[in-house]
């Protein structure tokens, strides 16, 4: 992957995030909006942050894209919410970008074998997540998620504002300092609509076949690939 970011301007972006350390998350975006116009979208995977941002970069502006990366495993209630946000927020179908691996899962268990995510996870995500990003992130100079440095220790140094080396952008995680009370605060007191998941033992969601309820005081992630040491999917892991 070609690297679009000198040495110097990324240190000089990193101290640009250092700048907001103690600001609230919409200044974060509404920042970062301004300074990366059209060439910036949220990661939707629909879970409680991303919701929070969705909502806070509707009101700051209503016509940055989102897009999300549908492996086609995903939960009933997580298709049904996109529905949801996308009625509640009247996102039009230009601003939803949908994106699917180059397999169906049909041609996915054809080349590499039924279930692949019960015997290669880190391959399963690489197909069906890592390669999708690749592809939209293409189109744009920054993105926005939704981590948090609560959430693991691999996400435990991120930065409101950094380079993404993985992926060559700039990558913007206003809610990094927030805490899990903080992400549901929000979600109440705006009244933004969530994944009903999330009411029965659920705090990560992703796909049906590897993730799994939590127990209470259990770490939020301990439900995603239950069985390996697996934490990441890989969009968040450095290169």
């Amino acid at each position: 992957m070609e690297n679009r970011e000198h040495p110097i301007a990324a240190q000089e972006l990193a101290a640009w995030g250092v700048s907001f350390e103690g600001k609230q998350p919409q200044e974060v975006l509404a920042a970062s909006i301004e300074r990366y116009g059209p060439k910036i979208v949220l990661a939707c995977s629909f879970g409680a942050e991303d919701v929070v941002l969705l909502d806070m970069v509707h009101r700051i502006n209503p016509s940055v894209p989102l897009f999300y990366l549908d492996t086609e495993f995903f939960f009933p209630e997580t298709y049904a919410l996109r529905d949801r946000v996308i009625a509640h927020y009247r996102l039009q179908p230009q601003q939803v970008i949908q994106m699917k691996s180059l397999l169906t899962p049909e041609r996915q268990a054809a080349q590499h074998g039924e279930a692949l995510w019960t015997r290669h996870p880190d391959q399963c995500c690489e197909l069906r997540k890592v390669e999708p990003l690749i592809r939209v992130l293409k189109g744009f100079d920054a993105w926005i998620t939704g981590i948090r440095r609560d959430q693991s220790s691999t996400r435990a140094n991120a930065k409101l504002i950094e380079w993404d080396q993985k992926f060559q952008l700039a990558k913007v995680n206003p809610l990094a300092a927030w805490t899990w009370e903080d992400v549901w605060t929000y979600i109440r007191v705006h009244e933004v609509p969530y994944n009903e998941l999330h009411d029965r033992s659920y705090p990560s969601i992703g796909c049906t076949y590897c993730t799994s309820p939590v127990n209470l005081g259990d770490d939020p992630r301990a439900g995603r690939w239950k069985n390996f040491t697996k934490t990441e999917c890989g969009l968040h892991k450095a290169s």
